[in-house]
């Protein structure tokens, strides 16, 4: 063998063995050791490791899975072509994986907000729910996001709260039957939206009154809008059927903000929650590198479970 061949050779070998002890050698050229599976059934967005896997949406599913990841979020699964759809399905079947939230089209926003209880913006909402049951039998979905959209400013809070829960009811109705979701997200992104907090969604989810309704609870989201975040998990615990993850400031991967994430999924693993929890987040770091840091943090916060 030649000089160069072998320290090429040498060089992968030694890089392997680095991270085959972190848990993803499969990451690394010529490793073909997978990570291990995680203690909590994290799910990456679409995308997230791109630079490994290429843009090939199948590609991508099998590289999570080779790191151990066993689910899936796409957003905007709604939009991708049906067949698309149904690929997805069947290879996360194939996988051994979940299918994490897509979002609801037309769920409600700033143009079509729930709390107007306008009919036209009703029927909207309600036409993205029946159109999201056939999309989630394709990909074997069990729960999709629903945000209520902005504030009604002319219109006191509580008949804005009383117009988001009798649409949320019908919604619920389409989507109970099929054994599907709908978790309403409270977000930080603009003072304009109606649902902002953790204990107003768990208000409505108990007007609701449905299997079909319950709370997507984003830490990232929460720690910006009220802080506190494990004992107000607890106290809305009974509500919450998902979660989702992203570090504060900067809404990327655990470790590079001031969330505890080590004490907080610590504390969700604690209470038992077998589900899914979204990677909502973008990376730190651009490229492979960022893509390796990304696990490498998973890696770190799971490890204290």
């Amino acid at each position: 063998m030649k000089r160069n061949e072998f320290l090429k050779k040498s060089l992968l070998a030694g890089l392997a063995a680095t991270f085959a002890n972190s848990g993803i050698a499969a990451a690394m050229p010529g490793s073909a050791k997978p990570g291990k599976t995680f203690n909590l059934n994290y799910a990456p967005h679409a995308g997230m490791f791109e630079s490994h896997a290429g843009k090939d949406i199948i590609d991508q599913l099998n590289f999570m899975h080779d790191q151990g990841f066993r689910s899936l979020e796409d957003n905007g699964m709604m939009k991708r072509p049906v067949a698309e759809q149904t690929k997805i399905g069947e290879t996360l079947a194939r996988l051994g994986m979940t299918m994490g939230v897509f979002v609801v089209d037309k769920g409600g926003n700033s143009a079509n907000t729930l709390a107007a209880g306008k009919r036209e913006y009703i029927d909207i909402f309600l036409k993205g729910c029946t159109e999201a049951v056939e999309v989630a039998k394709r990909v074997n979905a069990k729960w999709v996001t629903v945000v209520p959209g902005d504030y009604e400013r002319n219109l006191q809070i509580g008949i804005q709260t009383g117009h988001v829960i009798e649409a949320l009811r019908r919604g619920a109705d389409i989507l109970a039957p099929h054994n599907i979701t709908m978790v309403l997200e409270p977000l930080s992104d603009s003072p304009n939206l109606f649902l902002q907090n953790a204990d107003q969604t768990h208000l409505i989810c108990k007007a609701v009154n449905s299997p079909a309704c319950k709370i997507l609870y984003d830490i990232f989201h929460m720690q910006r809008n009220e802080g506190q975040l494990i004992l107000t998990m607890d106290k809305c615990w009974d509500e919450i059927a998902y979660l989702q993850i992203g570090d504060n400031p900067g809404r990327k991967e655990p470790t590079t903000g001031e969330i505890n994430y080590k004490n907080v999924l610590k504390h969700i693993h604690k209470k038992g929650y077998k589900g899914v929890l979204g990677m909502e987040h973008g990376n730190s770091i651009k490229g492979k590198e960022g893509e390796l840091a990304v696990i490498k943090a998973y890696r770190e916060v799971d490890s204290f479970i």
